[in-house]
């Protein structure tokens, strides 16, 4: 589905509501189509994600969608943590996770495929880098449909061993 024309407003309006309550927007996704989309909001900050917080920054973003009004038609809100298995949003998140476990999907085939499964790198000169089996593979950023940590139980335990703050 194409990016819709009023996404950014309404990401402007849940950084601004997380930010009141001390959170960080960690991404905006819409899923299902223009009649009735979910729009799930990803929060994060230093203090853990609470079904209260998601439901006061739901309850206040609500209001201000309601009266700036960006979406033409019924959507539902879901105001979540961004979990373990988290979707990466832009620049920042690909260098922010790099040395992590990702799965990648391209707009269009690179390389004669679109799903790639390895370990970011990082970014650079446009391109996400990621490491697919021992072999530097570069993706351009404007290519990526979408992606997501992979969290396997190495993972888990280190994160573990950290007081189960997670990596960032």
């Amino acid at each position: 589905m194409p990016q819709a024309p009023w996404k950014d407003e309404v990401e402007r309006l849940a950084a601004s509501v997380a930010a009141r309550w001390g959170y960080a927007l960690a991404g905006v996704e819409i899923v299902g189509g223009e009649r009735r989309p979910l729009i799930r909001i990803s929060v994060e900050g230093e203090e853990p994600v609470t079904v209260d917080v998601c439901a006061r920054i739901s309850e206040e973003l609500g209001r201000a969608l309601d009266l700036h009004d960006p979406i033409p038609h019924a959507y539902i809100l879901e105001v979540a943590s961004p979990g373990l298995d988290r979707l990466l949003h832009g620049e920042g998140d690909f260098r922010r996770f790099a040395g992590r476990k990702i799965e990648l999907l391209t707009r269009e085939p690179v390389e004669g495929r679109r799903r790639w499964k390895g370990r970011l790198s990082g970014v650079d000169a446009g391109s996400v880098v990621v490491d697919v089996e021992n072999q530097l593979v570069r993706l351009p950023l404007e290519q990526v449909a979408s992606a997501r940590l992979v969290v396997g139980m190495e993972d888990l335990r280190q994160d573990l061993a950290k007081g189960g703050r997670g990596r960032s």
